[in-house]
């Protein structure tokens, strides 16, 4: 039988009688582990060797643990210093013991949230009390990291889980293999094993000198796995925007474009937003410290806003009768929303004064300070959309989303009424996800207030939206959190099969 060098190395190397490991063997043959694993593995499709895998769990300490292995824990040193301060007897103030530890910075917080826990003593009112009868001696997890420091094993799940959750260890996985001869091995060891090149391809040296004829070419299977290529590809999110334009292009609608950073005057006081409305404070926006504010805003408009804001619109107008600052209004912040834009383009700032009826619609970026979770993030896509026309009502917007999300194979809409400064009347759109069943926000929408469009200069009705790009996505694809697919979190596997189809 003929056989490459490897493969015949590593049958001659391997035991009818127990499991040889590759990891030695290759050692024994001075090869690489993954040369010897792959002769292994054809040998074993040839039925000469068997090949079995086990899964080896190995533990070692991050920088903290191999510190607190050397130093001790923080709550071993807080008790420590405890019992030498008198808190065995009556209570003394935590700083002082705090100090005498010699604990700051995060190994503080870590020293309060265990010392408790593992029966230390207690804390009220920042005095602290030790319980004399503890030992330090006995505590299970420094025990562990010392043994862990002088290159002993870990086999406690429990102890491992808790260290991991600590951050002081490291728990990782590899898989071994290891080889045994079969009854064919032994055979044809027997027989008598041939080491053979085999030639991997056809070179136009073999064509020229006639060795084609003498050389062993090596067989190739088809069906053995390869590695699964990952070139790059359009983002997920980009695509759905891609489609999303195809879609409302397809509608009738023109896209808008326009600042990421805007003044606060076109982001909130254009859209009839008070200028004490909580969603205007420092806590909520991401304003800019250079430059701060905006060159200049047109005066006219300027003046209009401001007395829509303090006065009113109409006979029965009131205004809001709270602070209009000027300069607050000229304050540059990143956009909470794209209807920024709508703003600007009604006004006629940015591409003139526009003649009802008219659509336009924008898929950007807004940046909000909000909290993370499945369903925010601090920046997200925004579906921007309005339509200017004469006599609109709330059936034409319920019908251009129905028509919308029809485009996308979302039919389960469903409205609720709510509250928005600019819009009256207002409601939310909610999806149905479709692994959940549950019901998500999927959009904001109404029919702009006549205290925004009068200062613009709209003597028209106008519809608008603005719809969460993301949570689209959700229901078109079915994934449950949006750091799947936006963040430093994001399921590369996901990315790397999902489609966007319609």
């Amino acid at each position: 039988m003929k056989l490459p060098p490897i493969q015949v190395a590593v049958l001659e190397a391997a035991s009818a009688d127990e499991p040889t490991d590759i990891d030695d063997l290759a050692a024994q043959l001075e090869e690489k582990p993954e040369t010897v694993t792959g002769a292994a593995f054809a040998l074993e499709e040839a039925g000469l060797l068997s090949v079995t895998d086990r899964t080896e769990t190995q533990v070692s300490l991050t920088e903290e643990g191999a510190t607190y292995a050397t130093d001790g824990l923080p709550e071993v040193r807080l008790y420590e210093a405890a019992i030498e301060a008198g808190a065995a007897d009556e209570p003394v103030p935590m700083g002082e013991v705090l100090g005498a530890a010699a604990l700051d910075g995060p190994a503080v917080d870590i020293a309060l949230s265990n010392f408790a826990r593992k029966g230390y003593g207690s804390i009220d009112s920042g005095q602290l009390s030790a319980t004399p009868e503890a030992d330090p001696a006995d505590d299970e997890e420094a025990q562990a990291l010392k043994r862990l420091a002088a290159g002993e094993s870990l086999a406690e799940e429990s102890l491992r889980d808790r260290l991991a959750s600590r951050n002081l260890i490291e728990v990782t996985e590899r898989t071994r293999r290891a080889v045994t001869l079969t009854e064919a091995g032994v055979t044809e060891l027997m027989a008598g094993v041939e080491a053979t090149e085999r030639v991997d391809r056809l070179t136009p040296a073999h064509l020229q000198s006639g060795e084609w004829e003498a050389v062993t070419f090596a067989e190739y299977n088809v069906e053995a796995a390869a590695e699964t290529p990952t070139p790059g590809k359009r983002h997920v999110l980009r695509q759905t925007a891609k489609r999303v334009k195809e879609v409302l292009v397809g509608m009738g609608f023109q896209e808008m474009a326009g600042p990421h950073v805007d003044a606060d005057f076109w982001i909130n006081d254009c859209l009839f937003m008070p200028q004490d409305h909580p969603a205007r404070t420092h806590w909520d926006r991401f304003a800019l410290e250079n430059p701060r504010r905006i060159d200049e805003l047109p005066e006219d408009l300027l003046e209009r806003v401001e007395r829509a804001h303090r006065e009113g619109v109409g006979e029965d107008g009131e205004g809001y009768h709270s602070p209009w600052s000027r300069d607050f209004a000229a304050e540059l912040a990143l956009r909470g929303h794209t209807t920024s834009l709508s703003a600007r383009y009604l006004s006629g700032e940015q591409v003139g004064e526009l003649e009802p009826p008219q659509r336009y619609f924008s898929v950007e970026k807004a940046y909000r300070n909000d909290t993370l979770d499945a369903t925010h993030l601090l920046e997200f896509f925004q579906i921007e959309g309005w339509v200017m026309a004469e006599d609109l009502t709330v059936r034409d917007l319920m019908g251009t989303f129905r028509e919308f999300y029809s485009q996308f194979g979302i039919t389960d809409l469903q409205f609720k009424p709510t509250y928005n400064p600019y819009t009256e009347p207002s409601f939310e759109l909610f999806g149905r996800h479709p692994e959940t069943d549950e019901l998500i926000e999927i959009g904001n929408s109404g029919i702009f207030r006549p205290e925004m469009l009068e200062p613009l200069g709209v003597e028209a009705d106008v519809m608008a939206w603005g719809l969460a790009l993301e949570r689209l996505l959700m229901l078109i694809t079915g994934f449950e959190d949006i750091r799947d697919v936006h963040g430093t979190l994001v399921d590369l596997d996901f990315l790397r099969g999902v489609e966007v189809e319609y």
